[in-house]
């Protein structure tokens, strides 16, 4: 038997493919906020790590890992006028609306996972509420067992507050689940929580930036399943 028991994952970049699902929402979040404050796109863009010509996000885009407060404070300078619950309240209501690409199909295997009796948690640096809607639209908000956001109460990674209230919701070592991420902080987190580490490459962070903190760097989330099996072996 695997003693992988559990995984917690993140949402944007290793569930849904990070500039497939976001490179259109952010567009849509700059030209707004550009026309309605008589703002540059192409500055607000600029200044969140993100190409209005090349749609794609710079290495270090705040956009990937930070909380949606922390990317609205960002952009306020640029915004006068404006106030950052507002913005944020703005942001969090087109993520809503987000155009979602899933890494791999979801529901398989999510379904396959819960089979084989493994707690699934999220922890996102997103608000909660739009990252429920996100797996309600994926139809595998069911499959979860613990759902947090920066919004939460648990704090945001790369602390591992919300790991390990995860683990504590479904009563497992942490030593037996798995952080599954495509950002340094999301495997931050998973080692300071005392997790297994899985690096997955639908994110903007490529291997090389992952290896020292990963225990495995997966394509995408459909190996699991094999690296679960492959786990169980060598235990056997």
């Amino acid at each position: 038997m695997s003693d992988i028991l559990g995984l917690i994952f993140d949402k944007d970049g290793t569930l849904f493919d990070f500039r497939a699902t976001w490179g259109g929402w952010s567009r849509r979040l700059l030209e707004k906020l550009a026309a309605d404050n008589g703002a540059s796109a192409t500055l607000l863009g600029d200044m969140i790590g993100y190409d209005m010509t090349s749609g794609d996000f710079a290495p270090g885009s705040p956009v990937i890992a930070h909380t949606v407060c922390e990317i609205a404070e960002i952009m306020l300078p640029c915004l006068p006028g404006m106030r950052l619950e507002s913005l944020v309240a703005d942001m969090n209501r087109l993520a809503l609306e987000a155009d979602l690409v899933e890494a791999t199909p979801l529901l398989p295997l999510v379904a396959d996972l819960s089979a084989r009796g493994v707690k699934l948690g999220l922890a996102t640096n997103d608000a909660e509420e739009p990252a429920r809607a996100h797996l309600e639209k994926a139809g595998v908000a069911g499959f979860f067992d613990f759902i947090a956001g920066f919004d939460s109460g648990h704090g945001t990674k790369p602390d591992p507050a919300p790991l390990l209230a995860f683990a504590r919701r479904t009563g497992l070592d942490p030593a037996s689940v798995a952080m599954v991420g495509d950002s340094r902080h999301d495997l931050v987190a998973g080692r300071r929580a005392g997790m297994r580490t899985v690096a997955v490459l639908t994110g903007i962070a490529t291997s090389t930036d992952l290896a020292d903190l990963a225990d495995v760097i997966l394509a995408d989330i459909s190996h699991l399943p094999a690296w679960i099996e492959q786990e169980a072996s060598l235990k056997s």
